[in-house]
């Protein structure tokens, strides 16, 4: 998700200040995704000049501006609610670069990279079951949401690393049975 989008969707409620998007989309997600507010403003400054969204009047007496969405940015914003994520790209997912360079090097033990790396999987899991536990019990839905999509993609990645194991552990047993014959 970009932040462009995040932030038109905060503003499809009514306009609010760059603060005020970026507590909202931290408070909504959880803190998954801290925003920088200087990278709000900037957004909102480009969202401005494409003409998504502009100013919602004078400055308050505190000098902030409120920002609210255009016509154009309403149908963005539909747009993005209906069209699907394309999660197909992980092709630069550095887990998987260090272990496929990981078996092509001498001298590297890819057992103990595969076994720290599900440790510390494993610890991260146990840490997402304690937040979703909390998310449950304050009845904070968009937080148990995020917490779930985090703990699947964690048990992915054990699954995951289970099956390189085993695929790299037949690799070792069929080059030392290659080196007998």
């Amino acid at each position: 998700m970009s932040v462009k989008q995040g932030i038109l969707a905060l503003l499809s409620e009514g306009p609010m200040y760059g603060f005020q998007l970026r507590a909202e989309f931290e408070k909504r997600t959880g803190g998954t995704w801290p925003l920088n507010v200087g990278q709000v403003y900037t957004t909102l400054s480009r969202l401005q000049r494409d003409g998504l969204v502009l100013t919602a009047g004078e400055p308050d007496a505190e000098g902030r501006i409120a920002y609210q969405l255009t016509g154009s940015g309403a149908g963005e914003v539909r747009n993005w609610w209906l069209s699907p994520v394309d999660s197909g790209d992980d092709s630069r997912d550095e887990l998987a670069i260090k272990l496929a360079l990981a078996v092509s090097l001498a001298d590297i033990d890819i057992k103990d990279i595969i076994q720290t790396q599900r440790a510390t999987t494993i610890q991260h899991l146990q840490d997402l079951t304690r937040l979703k536990k909390q998310a449950e019990a304050e009845g904070d839905l968009a937080w148990q949401l995020v917490v779930d999509k985090l703990s699947f993609t964690a048990e992915a990645e054990t699954r995951w690393l289970d099956h390189v194991e085993t695929i790299v552990s037949n690799a070792a047993a069929k080059q030392a049975a290659g080196s007998k014959a």
